[in-house]
């Protein structure tokens, strides 16, 4: 069974290691079985697409999957890589939480 991840789709993070080091982007979607997220305008790859009836072929960029090892969590505060922390709140709802700052990740 696939380990749970604290990474999210729609949640902002830093690619922290490999060619698209620096890059901030927007999770596009979570494989859990393989353990990889998709960044918006991270790690993009040239595929060579066929012409079909409805569209054009071509070359195209597109986004590949990374390692979730290779990306963190965006801190709300100031935008930087941050680790991910559990709570509980008073009404007993459980949240992320960023390390860095302290700040609720999720509303």
């Amino acid at each position: 069974m696939a380990e749970a991840m604290k990474i999210k789709k729609g949640d902002k993070v830093v690619v922290i290691t490999g060619r698209s080091k620096g890059v901030t982007g927007e999770v596009l979607s979570v494989s859990r079985e393989s353990n990889r997220v998709t960044v918006q305008g991270a790690n993009k790859v040239t595929k060579h697409v066929k012409p079909s009836r409805t569209a054009a072929g071509g070359i195209e960029q597109r986004e590949a999957p990374l390692h979730v090892s290779n990306v963190m969590l965006a801190d709300p505060k100031d935008g930087k890589p941050t680790r991910v922390g559990v709570k509980f709140l008073e009404d007993g709802r459980k949240v992320r939480v960023a390390k860095r700052s302290g700040e609720v990740i999720d509303r």
